[in-house]
């Protein structure tokens, strides 16, 4: 893993963009504290740095080869899974490799196959290849990596994050209606191909793009199709068993040390029974970490219904890892949250981001990749709106349970609220019109697509956003064997029954891999990403706001209804994101986002 940016100015490369170079790369430097390097020639300069897992020796970049006459130079984040394949094919069109990184394979794959080179991938990447004549972009398939860019007149800048592009001084900081209306209304999650400012955009997942003289070229090169299923109950359970074990032991190649997240929870167990028995054939061992908090004592709730690190401790002695369990002290977990905003470039799950900020520290001091269990809620059917029809049919969100109740913290003329809520009504209902189903088909399974369609545009999204900022902060790279594109191409047409069967949650991804699990995790219910409990945190950050907004010049306080907040932190209650984000954590939230507000220099433009 890596990080890349860089600059493409048609009429050439201005004073002021080789100026911006050293703060655009230097902005990223904490994702690639290898190597770092620069190409620089009169239109383009590409940066990059460098977290060497493959090839430390032999995968240097900005990296540039020929083929057939013509020279490309590419800067490339991310793996390739198949990565042995792809040099199959190449070698079979005449390419010979000088080295065993993954990197050489996707530049020559460009050579080779040009614009339709992402489709040979099976990996998460975000690149830039300069040819000669047109710079050619390209994200993968469900949106892991990020690929940030904006347009300075005719002049073109990309990055990995956020702070890079804003480290050009042609980007201003200026947040426009829709970017209020994505934080204040969705946040954590935001809309796909944003980048909270008005001047920056993303690409999308599963989106290439051209940029020359005549401009951007933009397209979707793969995505998800509704067709009809052929194969039988049991032919699904052996299909996926086979697609995520393959999945789990394709992203186990590293040549520095690997581990895996192991919350005791169905998803990571599954990730970590695969990758230990893979270890134990090569006679080594896989260690396994697992997150709790300091003093969390709590009572059980539905959506929360027992602690993780039990499950987890017994899970790693059936899988024979080498186990620990870290914890989090809660000052530490308060005095993340800054850095927690700044890693996520906005305000994002407060609490939720600055602890796996703080765990993924951790990690690092140990190990440089870890295998963590995102993806499969959204692509197997585990949140509630996937079975309940009175989520997905009040036509808005259904993660976020009451919007208007959010909006009602701030005053509503200077947001533009009522005019925010019906525009994102609309996104809302134009995603799910998006959502590709079969004419004819049933009611549920129909459910069952717009469950996913939203789930993996907005929700996935925005976990996969936050593992890849807070572990990247530290140079630890997580893979998603979960978000292999090959699952989510069977398992969206897998009939509904299929995947609920009994009534079960996940009933699909249960049955595929009952074999690796014993029954306390097996039939385990979700639990989601453990969260603090101790009382001393949301005194902390109770205070952290009030401090914050008791100044005389503070950007949220002008924004807030004042009675509002003044109810809020004397101790009503208010859910930000369902269970997982409650009051401590909207404490929180806010504190990030007045501190954004001031340390980014926000300029909002209603």
């Amino acid at each position: 893993m890596c990080s890349i940016s860089g600059i493409y100015a048609p009429r050439g490369l201005s004073q002021t963009d080789r100026d911006s170079l050293g703060g655009m790369n230097g902005s990223l430097k904490h994702r690639g504290p290898d190597a770092s390097d620069l190409y620089i020639e009169d239109r383009v300069a590409l940066c990059h740095n460098r977290l060497a897992v493959v090839d430390p020796t032999g995968g240097a970049q900005p990296m540039q080869r020929k083929w057939k006459g013509r020279t490309y130079t590419i800067v490339y984040n991310g793996e390739i899974y198949n990565t042995d394949e792809v040099k199959g094919e190449l070698t079979r069109e005449g390419v010979t490799f000088s080295t065993h990184s993954d990197t050489e394979a996707v530049l020559y794959a460009y050579a080779v196959w040009g614009e339709d080179c992402p489709l040979h991938l099976n990996g998460i990447f975000a690149f830039a290849v300069w040819d000669g004549q047109r710079l050619f972009c390209a994200r993968d398939r469900m949106g892991v990596k990020p690929f940030f860019f904006a347009r300075v007149g005719d002049t073109f800048l990309f990055a990995s994050e956020i702070k890079s592009l804003l480290s050009h001084s042609g980007v201003a900081p200026v947040l426009d209606a829709r970017g209020v209306w994505e934080l204040l209304y969705l946040s954590p999650t935001i809309l796909p191909g944003s980048g909270i400012f008005r001047d920056i955009q993303s690409l999308l997942p599963a989106e290439r793009m051209t940029v020359d003289e005549g401009g951007l070229c933009r397209s979707v090169y793969w995505q998800v199709e509704a067709a009809p299923f052929t194969d039988s109950r049991d032919d699904a359970v052996d299909h996926v068993r086979y697609l995520l074990t393959d999945a789990i032991r394709r992203q186990l190649v590293s040549d520095v040390p690997l581990c895996t997240f192991l919350s005791g929870g169905l998803d990571s167990s599954i990730v970590s029974a695969v990758a230990a028995e893979s270890y134990r054939r090569q006679g080594r061992r896989l260690a396994t970490y697992s997150f709790e908090y300091e003093d969390n004592d709590y009572a059980p709730t539905l959506f929360q219904p027992n602690r993780d690190d039990e499950y987890a401790v017994r899970m790693a002695k059936e899988i024979g890892s080498r186990h620990r369990v870290l914890v989090a002290p809660t000052e530490a977990v308060a005095e993340e949250l800054l850095p927690a905003m700044l890693s996520r470039d906005y305000p994002g799950q407060a609490d939720i981001d600055s602890s796996l900020r703080y765990f993924c520290g951790e990690v690092r001091r140990e190990h440089t990749v870890a295998l963590s269990g995102e993806c499969a809620d959204e692509i197997f059917g585990g949140y509630p709106w996937f079975y309940r029809p009175e989520m997905t049919g009040r036509d808005f969100f259904p993660w976020i349970h009451d919007p208007t109740a959010r909006m009602g913290l701030f005053d509503p003329r200077k947001v533009r609220a009522e005019e925010g809520y019906h525009y994102l009504k609309g996104v809302y209902r134009r995603t799910v019109d998006a959502t590709s189903v079969l004419e004819g088909e049933g009611e549920d399974d129909r459910r069952a697509r717009i469950g996913t369609k939203l789930s993996v545009d907005y929700f996935m999204a925005s976990l996969l956003e936050r593992k890849d900022r807070m572990s990247m902060a530290h140079g630890l790279e997580v893979r998603v064997p979960f978000s292999d594109h090959r699952i989510l191409e069977y398992v969206y047409n897998v009939p509904w029954h299929i995947k609920f069967e009994g009534g079960v949650e996940k009933a699909l991804l249960r049955n595929a891999m009952a074999s690796y699990l014993p029954d306390f995790v097996l039939n385990r219910k979700k639990s989601p990403y453990p969260k603090t409990h101790n009382p001393a945190y949301e005194e902390t950050v109770r205070k952290k706001l009030l401090s914050r907004l008791a100044r005389d010049h503070s950007p949220l306080g002008d924004l807030l209804q004042k009675d509002a907040i003044r109810s809020l932190t004397e101790g009503a209650n208010l859910t930000w994101l369902g269970q997982l984000m409650a009051r401590p954590q909207l404490y929180a939230w806010l504190y990030q986002l007045d501190t954004w507000l001031e340390h980014y220099r926000v300029q909002i433009a209603l």
